[in-house]
């Protein structure tokens, strides 16, 4: 799909311009690796060719990227070694030929590290072994990473069993559905397809992508728009706070008293604001004490303009009394009058100087007056619309700012993928629902209890089916997947025996795991804009900056999405449907007039806070927290003694680079995928060192 919107059936890696290139080098980018080196999983897989000679090194990354180009080039159907060497055969019948080994181990690596082969593709091999020899696999949780994760298991040929509590799969991929409307009550956007591993899932589920337009009106509490001047003008401000809060975060997180002493990113922000603050009203008073100091110096000169032309006026009648004396040729008298007339010039010329004095003086009084500083750093309404880009932060983050590490809050911004945003038209849950063909999934099964040793795992369920009669049941395992949310393992809902180790849980407890919601109404007949698919509401304090800040429009069928940050975001939790939904219109009739908005045919409100399989929205780097806390929450758990992982974790909060995102989740069960796959099939694509 182009930028256009338009949906194309054939699948190429995306560039960020729209265009569907052909090259090794995009395949190997839209696989998130570099065309021309190796990364450094595959120089720890590989060492002989990362430590051999150029030739070898050569050959590893063209036929490493031309595998990649083969998937791409259709990826709705497996794609089997023997296809790879008929095809390199044509395009590179040298290293057909002399690597047929390598190419073999290659193949293997990209199949196993989920780069190949993954997702919804028609299989044309059949896993070895029998359903008795396959290792089974307990996956918890029907999340896009726990279904990616089943899917990829059965695919390695694995026995795998999803236990879900909920009615339904797809986690916090939720769509609503009823009398034609459509709306995502979770995930939603697509953040860029370049590098994405979403991109192949769509061509192979053929969700249908919108690009999100970037213009954005802003309406104040009426009618009146945000000029778009004023905005740029405070978001530049804005941007320029939060690269004064980077900078600082570099040295304020330092040794106090031979502590570590972490600060929010909110805190700072709001200290710097209070800083300018003071430093925008200084730089007003001493404004004023200038102009005060060039007042009293005016004075004082016209004062002394005052004296002087007093005194003028007494030389020039001593003069003129002089030159009424006869000339008797007196050598005294003559120099009284020379004396006299000489006073009177300097005098005049004192005068003259100083009357320059004044009148430049006065002109830059003037100009001062004229020319003041700011004698407010924000006016209200600055305030208010910086607010709702603050609000929009919360958003990206699903956390108020004061929840933030100053330090670590962007960590993974280096791993933003290329093109532009998109929403889905015919919903998300499409895909999840894709995934599960196929998949042994038990719904209303609520996890209670995972134990594990050295024999394998067993999880207490209680299936909830039945409401009136809730049944405890048993599954046992080789191995144990756990995908459930943050949210849910910082409730210890699941009880793990052995215990976690401190180190994990520690992790569970330092990172944070925020909050998002949203009000969905739909309606017989679009009344705003359609040329935009967002449109801004700024609030009218600070406290509630994240009240409906933000509407996504859906124009087939309509459909507003209105969206609850920040403090915000956990008030809705606790207020009823109808209080919200007659909020949200206010805000909406006091927007186009009450007129034109009618009363919406379905609405919806989401508390993701309360929904017990879930807690919250997605994860973020809390203060005293770091991305190293991803890390420690996606190692495998081993038994003391046991060779082998029994407990394996996945799901965003597990993804360093790309937490908090669909593709995250996506991502951290094709690693576990592997992992476990590598565990209990052994690595057969690693090359051993001589």
């Amino acid at each position: 799909m182009g930028d256009d919107g338009r949906h194309h059936h054939e699948f190429r890696a995306r560039r960020v311009d729209g265009t569907n290139p052909d090259g090794l080098e995009d395949a190997a980018a839209q696989s998130r690796l570099t065309h021309d080196r190796m990364s450094a999983e595959e120089s720890r897989l590989f060492p002989d060719i990362c430590k051999g000679d150029i030739k070898r090194h050569k050959a590893f990354l063209i036929i490493r990227n031309n595998i990649l180009r083969m998937w791409f080039d259709e990826p709705r159907v497996q794609l089997v070694l023997e296809k790879v060497m008929e095809k390199l055969t044509q395009v590179e019948p040298q290293y057909a030929t002399e690597e047929r080994v390598l190419a073999g181990k290659i193949f293997l690596y990209l199949e196993r590290y989920g780069y190949i082969n993954f997702g919804v593709f028609k299989r044309i091999t059949i896993p070895i072994g029998s359903k008795k020899e396959q290792p089974r696999v307990i996956i918890i949780g029907a999340g896009i990473a726990g279904i990616i994760a089943a899917r990829q298991l059965q695919y390695f040929g694995f026995d795998t069993i999803v236990l879900e509590g909920r009615s339904r799969v797809g986690g916090r991929i939720a769509t609503f559905r009823k009398n034609g409307f459509i709306a995502d009550l979770g995930a939603m956007v697509v953040t860029g397809l370049g590098g994405n591993p979403v991109s192949v899932l769509q061509t192979q589920t053929n969700l249908d992508l919108v690009p999100v337009k970037h213009k954005c009106p802003m309406y104040e509490c009426s009618q009146n728009v945000v000029p778009k001047a004023k905005d740029e003008v405070v978001e530049r401000e804005f941007n320029r706070l939060l690269e004064a809060c980077s900078y600082l975060a570099q040295t304020l997180d330092e040794d106090i008293n031979g502590k570590k002493q972490p600060y929010s990113l909110g805190d700072v922000l709001e200290q710097l604001i209070r800083a300018q603050e003071k430093a925008v009203r200084e730089k007003y008073l001493q404004h004023l004490r200038e102009i005060t100091k060039m007042k009293e110096s005016l004075r004082t000169i016209l004062t002394s303009m005052c004296e002087i032309r007093n005194k003028c006026v007494t030389l020039h009648k001593e003069y003129s009394d002089v030159l009424q004396v006869p000339d008797n040729g007196n050598v005294l008298e003559e120099f009284v009058i020379r004396d006299v007339a000489k006073n009177l010039v300097i005098t005049t010329e004192d005068y003259t100087r100083l009357e320059t004095q004044a009148e430049q003086l006065k002109e830059q009084i003037r100009v001062a007056e004229d020319n003041p500083p700011p004698r407010l750093y924000l006016s209200v309404a600055d305030r208010r619309i910086l607010d709702w880009h603050i609000a929009n932060l919360e958003f990206a983050n699903a956390a108020p700012l004061n929840c933030l590490s100053l330090k670590y809050w962007d960590q993974d911004d280096e791993y933003e993928f290329t093109g532009c945003h998109l929403t889905i038209r015919n919903g998300y849950s499409i895909l999840p629902l894709a995934l599960c063909e196929n998949q042994n999934i038990k719904l209303k099964r609520s996890v209670k209890k995972i134990t594990y040793n050295k024999t394998g795992v067993e999880v207490i369920v209680t299936n909830t089916e039945d409401p009136k009669n809730e049944i405890p049941e048993t599954y046992r395992a080789a191995a144990v997947l756990v995908t459930v949310p943050l949210g849910v393992l910082k409730e210890n809902i699941i009880q793990f025996d052995p215990p976690l180790l401190e180190e994990k849980q520690s992790a569970i407890d330092r990172l944070g795991f925020g909050n998002l919601n949203k009000v969905v109404l739909c309606f017989d007949k679009v009344f705003w804009d359609s040329n935009h698919t967002l449109f801004a509401h700024v609030n009218a304090s600070t406290s509630s900056r994240g009240e409906l800040f933000l509407f996504w429009c859906f124009t087939k069928p309509p459909v507003l999405i209105a969206l609850v940050a920040g403090d915000a975001a956990n008030v809705v939790e606790c207020a009823t449907d109808d209080v919200i939904i007659g909020r949200t219109l206010v805000v909406l009739r006091n927007i186009f007039g009450s007129a034109a908005v009618p009363s919406p045919k379905e609405s919806l409100v989401t508390r993701w806070k309360s929904d017990p399989f879930a807690r919250g929205s997605y994860s973020y780097v809390a203060v005293g927290a770091s991305g190293d806390d991803y890390d420690i929450l996606s190692r495998p758990v081993e038994y003391p003694g046991d060779r082998i992982p029994r407990l394996y974790f996945a799901g965003e909060h597990t993804n360093r680079n790309y937490p908090a995102t669909v593709h995250g989740a996506l991502l951290s069960g094709l690693r576990e995928a592997r992992r476990i796959a590598d565990a209990f099939l052994g690595s057969i694509y690693e090359v051993s060192a001589p």
